[in-house]
């Protein structure tokens, strides 16, 4: 892996890159994951009244929601940030105490770390759309609530369809979950291809940055799973069918 973008993403995660005798280094001594596609289906349910609206629409939608008890207790509401004609997406849980002053998501350390993760991949946050499954921040930043959940998916969902990603990325356990519709452990769905609604949206999982940071021996893993998204978008845009 000679690649310097690589190298400096595995120096970022701290996994180090190492290097067989008269060998090339070996990406954090893991094996490029076979794509080996295996589809979990989630019923996602009607978009309801969000259903038709554009962009500037859905904006202002989700700032004036009501729809849930976050909206008393919100500063403002996370809508998601980047390229609203991106190829990949990524959706995390809900916005903590920085994302809730600053509206948007993944910003921090944590968000530094997706940051380092993207560039990885290649892109910029400006490349790719990220966006969280409530658009409000949880009080002391506790798992969101089912109805919570409930409250904000149609406007997530109608994000998806805007956007229409290629590949979706689930960043933690809670968003996986919700996605997915699973009580499923994130070891359990990460290294394979899920499919997400009538659509079909690709779909798969990984860790997410702020439990890396509190986890730091899990992130060869997270590579492995940088390594994985890779792949399958690759056999995406060949317009292979990447579950079976």
């Amino acid at each position: 892996m000679g690649d310097p973008r690589k190298l400096a993403y595995l120096g970022a995660l701290g996994v180090e890159a190492y290097v067989p005798r008269g060998g090339r280094p070996v990406e954090g001594g893991a094996a490029e994951v076979a794509p080996v596609a295996v589809p979990t289906a989630a019923a996602v349910p009607p978009l309801g009244t969000v259903s038709n609206l554009d962009w500037d629409a859905l904006r202002a939608r989700v700032s004036a929601c009501t729809l849930c008890e976050l909206h008393t207790t919100r500063t403002q509401t996370v809508f998601g940030v980047g390229n609203t004609h991106a190829r990949w997406m990524f959706i995390g849980e809900a916005p903590g105490a920085e994302e809730d002053r600053q509206g948007e998501p993944f910003v921090g350390r944590a968000g530094q770390l997706l940051t380092s993760m993207l560039k990885a991949l290649g892109f910029s946050r400006d490349d790719v759309f990220i966006a969280n499954v409530l658009k409000c921040r949880p009080p002391g930043n506790r798992d969101p609530k089912p109805d919570e959940a409930r409250s904000c998916r149609g406007y997530l969902e109608r994000q998806i369809e805007l956007i229409s990603p290629l590949l979706i990325v689930a960043v933690g356990r809670i968003a996986a979950q919700n996605l997915l519709a699973t009580d499923s452990a994130l070891a359990r769905l990460r290294g394979q291809v899920h499919v997400l609604g009538e659509r079909r949206w690709p779909l798969i999982v990984t860790y997410h940055p702020a439990y890396l940071l509190r986890s730091p021996g899990e992130k060869r893993k997270a590579w492995q799973d940088l390594v994985f998204a890779r792949q399958v978008f690759r056999r995406l845009e060949a317009g292979e069918q990447v579950w079976t």
